[in-house]
């Protein structure tokens, strides 16, 4: 495999400020995308960093980025004021990728088209992208979707899909059979809201976590989300 370097990244001249770990590919393509975790993670979770590496793997350049509420705090949930500012710290981490990316593009491609930036996260992560991109057409050519909370777990009268019929944006959904934030069949009649182009990508007995869990990890899923994510926008 072409190799990748991976290192820390910190921007605080712009608020929320920007904290994540970019993986900068031997040969990069000029894609990127920003990645970023649920709840109860940060981003170095194991699902985040194997992801990462397989996007980067495919010459894309990643950031999974810290939200704004894991930076203030290192453990427990977001609270319900945090989610304007999550979303906020995505967009800079965006602007921040674009720059990176746009900043090692060679001088003879100057001018030209730059290939585009994608935006994906895990469970709430997710979630605030999405909200973020139905709030913002066009911010992005792509969403990835890892686990979509579709509702708490027994808790299906609770649906967040409030946002959905004004997500434009590409969307490819990648969901564990085991979810107990929502079903496959529950996700599939969501999916139908969205006026844009989805897709989804089940995976035969995961819960919520899609196979990683603690040093648990499922083989092979990285490279197979990779392939479809770029199959399904091409």
């Amino acid at each position: 495999m072409p190799a990748t370097t991976i290192r820390e990244f910190v921007d605080s001249s712009v608020q929320p400020g920007i904290h994540g770990f970019l993986h900068t590919p031997e040969t990069p393509s000029g894609q990127g995308l920003v990645l970023t975790h649920g709840a109860g993670g940060n981003a170095q979770a194991p699902l985040l960093r194997a992801l990462a590496d397989a996007f980067a793997h495919a010459g894309f350049t990643v950031l999974r980025c810290d939200l704004p509420f894991r930076q203030t705090r290192s453990f427990g949930p977001p609270g319900p004021a945090d989610g304007a500012r999550d979303r906020a710290g995505l967009k800079n981490a965006i602007t921040a990728l674009r720059a990176v990316i746009g900043g090692g593009v060679p001088e003879s491609a100057r001018g030209q088209s730059v290939a585009p930036l994608f935006i994906g996260g895990h469970s709430y992560g997710g979630r605030q992208a999405s909200m973020l991109c139905a709030g913002e057409p066009g911010l992005v050519p792509g969403l990835l979707l890892l686990s979509y909370p579709l509702h708490p777990p027994r808790r299906p009268e609770q649906q967040r899909t409030q946002h959905l019929p004004d997500l434009c944006t590409p969307t490819l959904f990648v969901h564990g059979t085991r979810d107990p934030f929502g079903s496959i069949e529950e996700l599939e009649r969501a999916m139908k809201m969205i006026p844009a182009k989805t897709k989804l990508l089940a995976v035969e007995g995961a819960g919520h976590d899609l196979g990683f869990k603690g040093k648990t990890k499922k083989e092979g899923l990285p490279d197979q989300v990779v392939t479809e994510f770029i199959n399904f926008l091409s």
